[in-house]
């Protein structure tokens, strides 16, 4: 006997209360009927097993081509979510395309590089620390907002410096990441952002075209070269845009994310200090407070069953990242707890089956680093407003805060 299906729950594209929405839908089930921005219906898993089991379903697509709503026309140009979702790379290619455009960056960007990344990645870090009085003193209460002076340059820095992206490109750069993962733009803004993030991208495989580098854009393109098959021009467009985003914006989350637990738990941060447990904080912090609270998951490609309920073909599926991660049916009655006895990499903030993310060892390098250097550097940081007056990322994906004034 089929399970009936629970009320549909319009989500907040602003974000304001994400943990609050996350905690709502898991409560209404591990599968519920939810609204997207614009009104657009999809569905919800909320539950770590459930949403475990659809991540590796094979039946279930990742392609948004075999999403109905677009297959039928109801999804608008401009839609908030739309530079999320219809991109052509190796998030959202199945199966053999999927396996192409994924190993022309593994062969890349493998462990051994990630690792040589290390140092580089502590002098970033270190440099920005050293600058942090400055800051402060700029500032007209002494404080500093690490959001913008510590957990976006660390990332940003990094992966521009692997894909090969000048310095003066940057802020236009982040301008348009920003715009990306905020959902509650308009469309002249959702237009504005992917014409310019075209104009952006050609213009550095242009760059790289004329000026190779001991980078990955330089790597795709050669590859591009041997290859003309192996590579499209929007693919190599859209998987440089994946790295690009994935690449900064989520680690600067986990490192935001991070900082803020160990302020507002001084427990915990006590254990990480003394203990030198900075790697279990990173853990923690994808579980308990994912960067990337909810994403656009899969697409059946044929009338599936999740906990009970029967999930049509071509219906969108939302991952939530959130919800799963502090399940109580996986993680106890403490689920809901930032505490280090929980550390896990058994979390599925970085995704799974064939899917995993590729760049899950350079975040944990670079919030590891970033983290524990911070409070090296400043034993007595503390927070300069009160944890409820954090504003949020107006995002439906993002999880995060917009702002982290502290006190060094």
């Amino acid at each position: 006997m089929k399970k009936e299906v629970n009320p549909v729950v319009a989500l907040d594209p602003l974000g304001a209360d994400h943990h609050g929405e996350a905690a709502r839908l898991r409560a209404l089930g591990p599968i519920v009927r939810v609204l997207l921005p614009g009104g657009i219906p999809a569905w919800a898993v909320s539950h770590h097993e459930e949403l475990t089991a659809l991540i590796s379903d094979p039946r279930v697509s990742k392609d948004w081509r075999n999403w109905s709503a677009v297959q039928r026309g109801e999804i608008p140009d401009g839609w908030p979510l739309d530079g999320m979702v219809r991109v052509t790379n190796m998030v959202t290619a199945d199966g053999a395309e999927h396996h192409r455009l994924r190993r022309l960056v593994t062969r890349t960007l493998t462990q051994r590089r990630v690792q040589s990344l290390r140092p580089r990645i502590t002098e970033i870090a270190d440099g920005l620390l050293d600058d942090l009085p400055s800051r402060a003193d700029a500032s007209r209460d002494g404080s500093v907002d690490l959001r913008p002076h510590f957990a976006y340059p660390v990332p940003m820095q990094v992966i521009c410096e692997l894909t090969g992206v000048p310095e003066p490109w940057r802020p236009r750069l982040r301008e348009l990441v920003d715009s990306l993962f905020r959902t509650n733009t308009t469309a002249e803004e959702v237009t504005a952002t992917q014409r310019d993030r075209v104009r952006m991208l050609r213009n550095l495989v242009g760059l790289r075209t004329r000026e190779p580098g001991d980078d990955l854009t330089s790597a795709l393109i050669a590859a591009r070269r041997e290859d003309p098959d192996a590579l499209s021009e929007e693919e190599l467009l859209d998987t440089l845009w994946l790295l690009l985003t994935a690449g900064h914006e989520t680690t600067l989350s986990l490192i935001l994310n991070a900082t803020r637990a160990l302020l507002t738990h001084p427990d915990q941060r006590q254990l990480a200090v003394s203990g030198d447990r900075w790697e279990d904080v990173i853990e923690e912090t994808m579980r308990w407070d994912a960067p990337i609270g909810n994403f656009m998951a899969r697409y059946p490609t044929e009338d599936i069953d999740v906990a009970g309920v029967t999930v049509p073909k071509g219906d969108a599926i939302l991952a939530c990242y959130s919800a799963a991660g502090r399940d109580a049916c996986q993680y106890g009655d403490g689920a809901a707890s930032f505490d280090l006895a929980h550390a896990t990499s058994r979390h599925l903030s970085f995704g799974g089956g064939t899917h995993f993310c590729l760049g899950a060892s350079l975040a944990r390098a670079e919030g590891t680093i970033a983290v524990s250097r911070l409070f090296a550097r400043y034993p007595g940081l503390s927070l300069a407003v009160p944890p409820d007056e954090l504003p949020p990322v107006p995002s439906l994906f993002s999880n995060s805060a917009a702002a982290l004034p502290v006190r060094l």
